[in-house]
């Protein structure tokens, strides 16, 4: 009995390494892991410019004459309707001119009236032989350069009131108006900016191409506009390129019109797409891939040693993102099997099986006291 214990016992104690080499051996069990073959479909070209949003009713308000501000009537927001006060300039100076035309014009009248009246009594003593020629032509011209004189002193005083009703500020246009930079008692001149009135209709998108990249620019073309997502706001052309280059900036301005678009305000910055063209690419989910060190990688199952279907790690180059894929400049071929799930749980050479999409699941731990 003591020689067959001890039997078993050596048994056990050379059964127990074998079992640990026999799992050393094999490893890890394979990683279910979910693949998708690599194809090229059409990846939209673009380019993204800040935009700025325009309204094409949209009135720069301006002051046509000179002097103080004695009173604002709006306020940023209002809406105004046409003719409505917005504004008025001190118009003591003008009253002062029209008082004294007015005053000029009366005695212009008198003038004339006098003059009119010499006219009649020289025509009638001509008339019966008591006056010349010469006296009768010369009351004619007092008369005629008396009215003239009221005709040139009744267009100065009507210039002068419609220079006196320029001193309150009247809207141009409806609207709702804008930043109001100007505070009572400030001097204006004609060339100060007193405030906008703006619609939010017939809004355009004003996109200022670099020189160097507006070759390919034209009537037509796809516009996006995008959130801070990425995400497409609107989808509208390019209706207008400019045939000349903005001096001061080198770009050239190209509109498109924003047609039926809500939430956009006059003077809005956006984020603008221009789309170029469409081209055959390879495209990745965004989920698929590892970055170290600023260099992307993505996970292959290729074909292994004895038969088996390892993970190989590749170094990618990416370009732009399109909804939740990255379009890939070099490293990925058409064909090629990417693995798109668990890619944070295997490495370069690690065993994978490859299972329907969404079948794969972790593997499971081995049961305590299992043997070997």
């Amino acid at each position: 009995m003591k020689k067959r214990s001890a039997a078993l016992a050596v048994l056990v104690v050379l059964a127990v390494p074998a079992c640990r080499r026999q799992a050393q051996v094999g490893g890890p069990p394979p990683m279910p892991v979910e693949v998708v073959t690599l194809a090229e479909r059409a990846v939209p070209q673009t380019t993204e410019y800040v935009g700025t949003v325009k309204s094409r009713r949209s009135t720069n308000v301006q002051p046509q004459v000179e002097g103080f501000i004695t009173a604002i009537k709006v306020r940023s927001g209002d809406s105004v309707k046409p003719g409505a006060a917005l504004m008025e300039i001190d118009p003591s100076l003008q009253d002062a001119a029209v008082a004294s035309l007015e005053s000029q014009l009366v005695s212009r009248q008198a003038d004339q009236q006098q003059a009119r009246q010499q006219a009649a009594r020289v025509k009638t003593l001509f008339e019966a032989g008591a006056s010349s020629q010469a006296e009768l032509e010369q009351a004619q011209t007092s008369l005629s350069t008396a009215e003239a004189q009221v005709k040139a002193t009744d267009a100065q005083l009507r210039e002068q009131r419609v220079s006196l009703g320029y001193h309150t500020v009247r809207a141009s246009t409806a609207g709702v108006v804008g930043d109001v930079p100007v505070r009572v008692g400030d001097s204006v001149t004609r060339s100060t900016r007193l405030t906008t009135i703006d619609q939010n209709a017939g809004l355009e998108l004003y996109i200022n191409v670099p020189v160097q990249e507006a070759a390919n620019l034209s009537v037509g073309l796809p516009v996006q506009i995008v959130d801070t997502e990425g995400k497409v706001l609107a989808t509208e052309t390019i209706a207008f390129v400019s045939p000349a280059v903005d001096a001061a900036t080198q770009s050239v301005l190209a509109k498109a019109t924003l047609q039926g678009v809500r939430g956009f305000r006059t003077e809005q910055f956006v984020r603008a797409r221009v789309v170029w063209t469409e081209r055959p690419a390879i495209v990745v989910p965004v989920v698929a891939l590892n970055r170290v060190g600023g260099q992307y990688f993505a996970y292959l199952a290729e074909s292994g040693d004895g038969g088996k279907t390892v993970a190989r790690q590749r170094g990618i180059e990416l370009g732009a993102i399109v909804g939740n894929d990255y379009v890939v400049k070099s490293g990925l071929k058409p064909g090629e099997k990417l693995i798109v799930s668990g890619v944070q749980k295997i490495g370069d050479g690690s065993p994978v099986t490859v299972q329907a999409a969404g079948a794969a699941a972790e593997p499971k731990a081995q049961a305590p006291g299992a043997k070997g």
